[in-house]
């Protein structure tokens, strides 16, 4: 039994390269697995699932032919696409996780996530976190209209790139004391996650003096990253795209 996990592949006009990956990714690697997880940043935005733009439903349809053929579908939300909603995944097939989920890999449990919250000396974005993600933020959100939602999703970007730019790359990475509460808080050993785009697999004593592993995903830029697990071992991977 083969479960793939990606993430951080920020899916955008502007990058058709990595675009092309991903659906190429779909019709070989990933058809042949049991089980694809997406944990979070598949697009670079998302403003809603009435998006109508060719790359959105290019990517639907080719997710929609991935679960035909059988492969199950998780997706997982990231800081970049939080608006995938329920149309998405009725439309892909995928089953939508909650932020933390906990998943069966061979004969142990895991936490995937999408990374962000484990980040918590960026006091500033766990802040907007917390807001963009109210339950009443995102209905207004999901109901304004498609031009001024499209215009939202432009500035964010502008203003994240400018932000993250004047921020020291230690407060944009994972605070240690969070990730090893977070695995005695789900009672795991083993953490998959993105975000960072520092892959890597970190080996971890948790205070009870139990080991444990931080699997990171790389984002696709240059290669595509993934996480493969046969039932038993994981493994990082990259290809050159």
């Amino acid at each position: 039994m083969t479960t793939l996990f990606i993430a951080d592949l920020h899916l955008c006009p502007e990058r058709p390269e990595v675009n092309q990956a991903f659906f190429h990714f779909l019709q070989t690697r990933a058809a042949e697995a049991d089980t694809l997880y997406i944990l979070g940043d598949l697009f670079e935005a998302w403003i809603g699932d009435d998006d109508p733009a060719p790359l959105s439903q290019q990517v639907i349809r080719a997710l929609r032919a991935l679960t035909d053929s059988g492969t199950k579908l998780f997706f997982l939300h990231g800081n970049r696409d939080f608006m995938v909603g329920k149309r998405f995944a009725r439309e892909t097939g995928a089953t939508l996780l909650n932020d933390h989920a906990l998943v069966v890999i061979g004969d142990e449990q895991a936490l995937v996530l999408h990374g962000d919250t484990l980040c918590t000396d960026d006091i500033a974005y766990q802040k907007f976190r917390r807001r963009i993600r109210n339950p009443l933020v995102l209905r207004i959100l999901r109901h304004l209209p498609l031009k001024t939602r499209q215009n939202i999703g432009i500035k964010g970007r502008e203003k994240s790139m400018a932000t993250n730019s004047n921020k020291s790359a230690s407060i944009m990475d994972v605070t240690p004391a969070t990730v090893t509460a977070m695995m005695k808080k789900y009672k795991v050993t083993t953490m998959i996650h993105g975000h960072t785009h520092r892959p890597f697999c970190h080996e971890l004593v948790l205070d009870d003096g139990s080991p444990a592993r931080r699997f990171v995903l790389g984002d696709w830029g240059s290669k595509g990253w993934g996480l493969s697990s046969n039932g038993q071992a994981l493994t990082l991977f990259s290809f050159d795209i």
